[in-house]
């Protein structure tokens, strides 16, 4: 990973989320207490840095865990990120069970009306909380633990190239 990639930091986190709900809505606060009760003993820590395509993004990250690659080192990475955008908030979930992403099996379920809540592979993307069904997204979190805990090294290596390895501590 380059200098300005993603990399978890000192600060935090409360701070952080108080500061964008007074500048723009509750969403993180009321998504950030679903995920700290559904994943308790996980680690919660602000990641800050350039992502993938090159913008500047600040991720609240859940759980750690080491991302295996098929080509280069492993990175260390969260299990769940949460992350506002200028247009949608972004859930990225990096648990797979067999070879499908987390995100594309719950999307439907965790939508409160149809199309409120879109998927790619590992991110779940919605305009704020009152689109989600706050009930199936603690089942999700608890879901990615249980997958990350039950997953070793090896195991998560062998089944996909870039499926994530365990780490919650």
């Amino acid at each position: 990973m380059g200098e300005d990639s993603v990399r978890p930091t000192g600060a935090d986190v409360a701070s952080f989320l108080a500061a964008d709900a007074a500048a723009s809505d509750e969403t993180l606060v009321t998504v950030d207490a679903v995920l700290t009760e559904a994943l308790p003993g996980a680690s919660r820590r602000l990641w800050r840095g350039t992502f993938w395509g090159g913008t500047e993004q600040s991720i609240v990250g859940y759980g750690d865990i080491v991302q295996a690659r098929p080509r280069g080192g492993d990175v260390e990475w969260f299990l769940i990120g949460l992350a506002r955008q200028k247009q949608h908030v972004s859930l990225y979930v990096n648990a797979a069970e067999g070879r499908e992403y987390l995100a594309r099996t719950y999307v439907a379920r965790l939508a409160a009306r149809p199309g409120a809540v879109k998927a790619g592979a590992a991110v779940l993307t919605f305009t704020d909380a009152r689109a989600l069904d706050l009930g199936v997204l603690a089942d999700l979190a608890r879901h990615a633990a249980r997958l990350q805990s039950s997953t070793s090294p090896v195991s998560a290596r062998a089944q996909s190239g870039d499926q994530p390895r365990r780490n919650l501590g």
